[in-house]
């Protein structure tokens, strides 16, 4: 008992986090990123290598079985919280962390009637309040409980169905994904996950470009390929030989023949939306064979309009009267490029760069002079933009012409780069530094004049909508590694769109 006491307190003493990101969660993810970081706590890149499970932002319902599955596929000891305000994520991650370090908490909570609904999967709030016991005393923090068989949890995952699952983007040992793994400290841009059963990874990593997993520790004097991240969530689209379908409700493959006129073996998956490095909440089902993806369409967000996007929220702000200075939105639209770059990056296998793209991202957001930032922003944008071997890398994928971007709705970097993933990128360094410069502008904000992070802001058709609508066109034909690519380098966020605006993208 001492033994296995000290153990585990060894391993809370620097325990590895799982970082998942629901819709409307983004400032909540920045907050834990940071608190992280100043932790130097290691982010996990799979579910069987986390201690402690932090959803950043609001309960959605819709990813209950999603964030179940990924919760039923952490070892124990482990610890699940929800920060749901910025302000939560220390008390929650100390409260995490002093769950996980207790032999009588991890006992007393597996065998307490009803408290396997308090983890992610779970019933509502209101269910919740009889089972948290000494759960207030830790800042809420919601520890493991016990994987037998036809206990509530189990039932939650059986009335919730693999259809629900497909879009919920289960992570199942055939291969399935979480969203926000932005890492830190060493650990930034390992978002690499191990090869499983089924062909595909928990990170989804088929080996595009450069394809195989890198750790955070990858050589910083370059990228080392994209990751290919295609997070095999679900497997929602019912398919296959008859109902035959394989050990936790994943359907089988069917034969088809590809463009080639070869009878390939043809998988239907969701990418998203719990994802590492996906825009949170969006669900992309495509049809594979081999690496190559033959169809592609938008599913359904995992949730309905976010009220206060937060890249956005100045140009909302202006819009409805509110005074707001240009320096403090273009403030909030170059870090929120810096957001985008330190995903792109992350895909692409260069870890170190992806780090500083974050950390100038923060400084931005806590309100760091243009002094201060400016000088650190043109190494950056050096080292980045005259890259040889990230450009090699991505040379090619997703080109979009200006006409045909603008055709489309699309404004913003995306229209004016007019090119693959090197000019989109390319043309957000330019855009950070331009934004860096003006940081000090007193003037008043015109949200006509000005474009928001994703380009020209539209209450009933967001910028994010378009740049959504390109997507399935992109990715036919694409390798899912240079899927992914595509993906980072638009970038589109989904909680600016709403119900309507995606049935327009889909148009």
């Amino acid at each position: 008992m001492g033994l296995t006491a000290a153990l585990m307190r060894a391993a809370a003493a620097r325990p590895q986090v799982l970082l998942v990101t629901s819709p409307g969660g983004t400032a909540v993810r920045l907050a834990v990123e940071a608190e992280l970081r100043s932790r130097d706590w290691p982010l996990a890149s799979t579910p069987a290598g986390a201690d402690v499970m932090v959803v950043a932002g609001p309960d959605c319902p819709r990813l209950r079985s999603a964030l179940g599955r990924l919760w039923q596929d952490m070892p124990q000891p482990r610890a699940y919280v929800r920060a749901t305000t910025a302000d939560d994520v220390p008390a929650l991650l100390d409260a995490g962390r002093a769950c996980l370090s207790s032999p009588d908490r991890q006992r007393a909570e597996a065998r307490t009637p009803g408290c396997e609904d308090e983890g992610p999967s779970g019933r509502d709030d209101e269910h919740r309040e009889g089972c948290e016991g000494e759960h207030r005393e830790e800042g809420q923090a919601e520890s493991g409980h016990g994987r037998s068989g036809g206990g509530p949890r189990d039932q939650v995952h059986r009335e919730s169905g693999s259809g629900d699952l497909g879009s919920g983007g289960e992570h199942r040992s055939g291969g399935v994904d979480h969203e926000g793994h932005e890492g830190h400290e060493g650990h930034e841009g390992s978002s690499g996950g191990e090869h499983r059963s089924g062909g595909a990874d928990h990170e989804g990593h088929h080996g595009g470009p450069g394809g195989e997993r890198r750790n955070a520790d990858a050589d910083p004097q370059g990228p080392q390929g994209p990751q290919g991240h295609g997070g095999h969530g679900g497997h929602g689209g019912h398919h296959g030989s008859g109902d035959m379908e394989m050990p936790g409700g994943v359907p089988m493959a069917e034969p088809g023949e590809d463009r080639d006129g070869l009878t390939l073996d043809r998988l239907h998956l969701p990418l998203g939306p719990v994802l590492a490095d996906w825009p949170a909440g969006l669900v992309i089902r495509v049809v594979l064979q081999g690496d190559v993806i033959q169809q592609a369409d938008l599913g359904e967000l995992s949730a309905g309009r976010v009220t206060d996007p937060f890249w956005a929220r100045p140009w909302i702000l202006a819009s409805a009267g509110e005074p707001v200075a240009v320096g403090e939105a273009v403030r909030r639209r170059a870090a929120a490029r810096l957001d985008s770059l330190g995903r792109l990056l992350s895909v692409a296998g260069w870890p170190a760069e992806a780090v500083t793209a974050r950390r100038l991202r923060d400084d931005l957001l806590e309100e760091a002079p243009s002094s201060v930032v400016l000088s650190r922003a043109e190494r950056f944008a050096r080292r980045v933009g005259r890259s040889r071997t990230l450009y090699w890398l991505t040379r090619g994928i997703g080109p979009v012409g200006t006409a045909d971007a603008r055709a489309a709705g699309v404004s913003g970097p995306a229209a004016r780069a007019g090119g693959d993933v090197p000019a989109r990128y390319r043309q957000w360094l330019t855009e950070v530094l331009d934004d860096v410069r003006a940081l000090d502008s007193t003037a008043p904000l015109d949200p006509v004049a000005w474009e928001s992070p994703r380009g020209r802001w539209d209450a009933e058709r967001p910028p994010s909508a378009a740049l959504a609508g390109l997507l399935p066109g992109l990715l036919v034909g694409a390798e899912l590694g240079a899927a992914r690519l595509v993906v980072a380098s638009l970038d589109p966020d989904p909680d600016e769109l709403s119900a309507p605006s995606l049935e327009a993208a889909r148009g």
